[in-house]
């Protein structure tokens, strides 16, 4: 059985958590702790979780590529589209959700964390946070998911990311959630984006 190296609250293993129980697969899960991340050293020579172990082997780390190599080595049922052309808009969807729409969080975790935080500039980026939240709505006029009727790698990578527009778990306490659920919140003019977040709290994950 594959093993899943993971965290709790992980927004980046939960990506690859819906992936699994969208394509029906099992995993045996390793927690680990923040403190001591050894065991993903060991089998990825890296810190970071998600890490997949395949059963033949093979060990895959970052939450999108793990996407990515599930759907070579299972492509049934699809997360991203058989033609090529929509194939590159997925791919193209995911990098900028994880190269421009996450800069802003990350930048204002990394500005609080600053001796003297400058205000002005998380006003800035949750701004930006929060207009982003139009677009998502956009996405999903006269469609279920953000790409079309089916759930597909586009509502893996933003979802955990989003969903904190309209809940986070009361014990989820790190600082990074604290600024996804801080700095963009859903109002009535978000109707099918709180829509599409409450669907995918009902889907399976392992």
């Amino acid at each position: 059985m594959m093993r899943l190296y993971r965290a709790p609250f992980s927004t980046n293993v939960e990506r690859v958590a819906l992936a699994l129980a969208h394509k029906g697969l099992e995993v045996h899960s390793v927690w680990i702790e923040y403190s001591d991340r050894s065991p993903v050293e060991r089998v990825s020579g890296q810190s970071l979780v998600p890490v997949l172990e395949f059963d033949d082997g093979a060990v895959v780390f970052d939450s999108m590529q793990i996407v990515r190599v599930l759907e070579e080595r299972y492509a049934q049922p699809p997360l991203y589209p058989a033609d090529a052309a929509g194939r590159a808009r997925m791919i193209h969807f995911v990098d900028w959700f994880n190269d421009v729409w996450k800069a802003a969080p990350n930048a204002i975790e990394a500005e609080i964390c600053r001796d003297l935080p400058d205000v002005s500039r998380i006003d800035a980026l949750a701004a930006r946070m929060q207009a982003a939240l139009d677009r998502f709505e956009g996405m999903l006029e006269g469609r279920a998911y953000l790409t079309g009727d089916a759930f597909s790698a586009a509502d893996c990578a933003a979802y955990p990311f989003l969903k904190y527009a309209l809940w986070r778990d009361p014990a989820d306490d790190e600082l990074f959630h604290r600024v996804l659920d801080g700095y963009q919140r859903l109002g009535d003019d978000h109707p099918r984006l709180a829509a599409w977040i409450e669907r995918i709290d009902e889907a399976p994950r392992v």
